[in-house]
């Protein structure tokens, strides 16, 4: 399993890197292992680019959130917004925390752990670069139990490389009873868009 799926062990050396949220050009602070720790990921990159900020007052959730550039982005992008921001990694959950504090959403933005999140909290949208690397029956069943917090007419907005089982798992989700939308392929992703069938 990859280094960021579990807390680092040691001091917490953070640093700032440039990143290109929508039309915001922002600084996050991060760390070595977390997601994202280097800059914007290419997947998260190419789901922004492929989608647009919810409006109005929603309840997001970021599902796996790294350092926050999903938190942030639609944070920022939509002022009215209150996002929910998951992580497994705590280094990733308290980064995430300093960022949204320290670009003035913090009032609008709950980091927890999985266990953490309040049980019957349902989302208008789920943002999510997914942990593929964790393997097809983790990631089923992780899909499985966040899915299920979209209300009714939600959507879950998911990046995932085509190279790492995209395809499969659009076949997946839609063998659960989903609807998943391709909206967008681009530099080997593939963006899908995902309601209750």
């Amino acid at each position: 399993m990859s280094h960021y799926f579990e807390t680092p062990r040691g001091k917490a050396d953070t640093f700032l890197v440039p990143m290109r949220l929508w039309d915001a050009d922002v600084e996050l602070e991060s760390s070595r292992g977390v997601f994202s720790g280097g800059g914007l990921d290419v997947g998260t990159a190419v789901l922004l680019r492929s989608c647009v900020p919810p409006e109005g007052p929603v309840r997001l959730l970021d599902l796996g959130c790294g350092v926050g550039p999903l938190t942030i982005a639609l944070g920022l992008a939509n002022t009215d917004a209150r996002i929910t921001a998951v992580d497994v990694n705590e280094r990733a959950l308290a980064l995430t925390r300093a960022n949204a504090d320290r670009l003035g959403i913090g009032e609008r933005v709950t980091t927890a752990l999985p266990a953490d999140v309040v049980a019957d909290e349902l989302y208008d949208e789920i943002w999510s670069n997914p942990p593929i690397r964790i393997g097809k029956q983790a990631l089923h069943e992780l899909l499985d139990t966040w899915l299920a917090r979209l209300r009714p007419e939600g959507t879950a907005w998911m990046v995932v490389a085509r190279n790492l089982g995209a395809d499969s798992l659009a076949v997946w989700l839609a063998d659960q009873g989903w609807e998943c939308e391709r909206v967008a392929s681009a530099k080997g992703f593939r963006v899908f868009a995902v309601r209750r069938g």
